[in-house]
């Protein structure tokens, strides 16, 4: 049986506010961790889905402020058909009204999976923190972005006390890590919640792709957002932010800050 916790809808966020809140957020945040330096290059990881469209829009903006070179880079996974083809032009598309130049490449996770023993959501992952690492390489990026925010952090801790996972691992994601010789990942959109990054899309008229596969329980992160996340929100309010927080506390008690 299913929970399905129910959400008074929100007023559209103003814009002084989503200033004062959410996008100084995400300003301190970069600060702190040193995440876009001037003239630096950076390639990130554009699904189309919301997070990918937000971190998109910010780097873009970062990239007049500071002086970056920004592309994004789009994996088409094989696996949706269509719907898969319909993300990969909504990226095309989204690049040229970002005036930002868009790479495409596609992966045969199906094939992978088979071939590994893995899981497709696991041999997805893989695949593509693969391609990314090549790519960046290639071009000579120094920093490979994702739109990870924190939601997902929740959710990998969760996921991580669940699986019995080390201390590091409690750890969950760091803003900053090195993906390959010379290219550090990065996730500027990390102290930003779900919520947030919904509003950022409102206040900036941006449209993006809903993939369908993330509403399916039987993908294990799937279930911890549909399901868990939203039964202990409803019983401790704030537990999705405590759970980042405490991430944060072990990374800098393991030297992962």
């Amino acid at each position: 049986m299913r929970y399905h916790r129910f959400v008074e809808p929100r007023p559209p966020p103003r814009r002084k506010e989503f200033a004062a809140r959410t996008w100084s957020k995400l300003v301190a945040f970069e600060k702190r961790h040193a995440l876009l330096p001037s003239g630096g290059r950076v390639l990130a990881a554009v699904s189309g889905g919301p997070d990918s469209v937000c971190l998109a829009h910010w780097l873009s903006v970062q990239a007049r402020r500071k002086g970056l070179t920004v592309r994004l880079l789009h994996v088409h996974h094989g696996l949706r058909g269509r719907e898969a083809d319909r993300d990969a032009a909504f990226v095309e598309k989204l690049g040229r009204k970002l005036g930002l130049p868009v790479s495409l490449v596609r992966a045969d996770v199906k094939g992978l999976a088979k071939a590994r023993g893995l899981g497709l959501e696991e041999a997805g992952r893989k695949e593509r923190y693969r391609l990314l690492a090549a790519r960046a390489r290639r071009g000579r990026f120094s920093a490979v972005a994702t739109g990870h925010q924190l939601d997902d952090q929740a959710e990998t801790v969760l996921l991580h006390l669940l699986r019995g996972a080390s201390l590091e691992g409690l750890g969950g994601m760091a803003p900053r890590r090195t993906l390959a010789p010379g290219v550090a990942l990065i996730r500027p959109l990390l102290p930003l919640t779900r919520a947030e990054v919904r509003d950022y899309l409102e206040v900036h008229g941006l449209p993006s792709r809903r993939d369908r596969s993330n509403s399916d329980p039987r993908f294990t992160r799937n279930w911890v957002r549909l399901e868990v996340l939203p039964l202990l929100e409803e019983r401790a309010p704030g537990v999705k932010e405590r759970l980042a927080a405490v991430a944060e506390k072990v990374r800098a008690a393991t030297g992962r800050t």
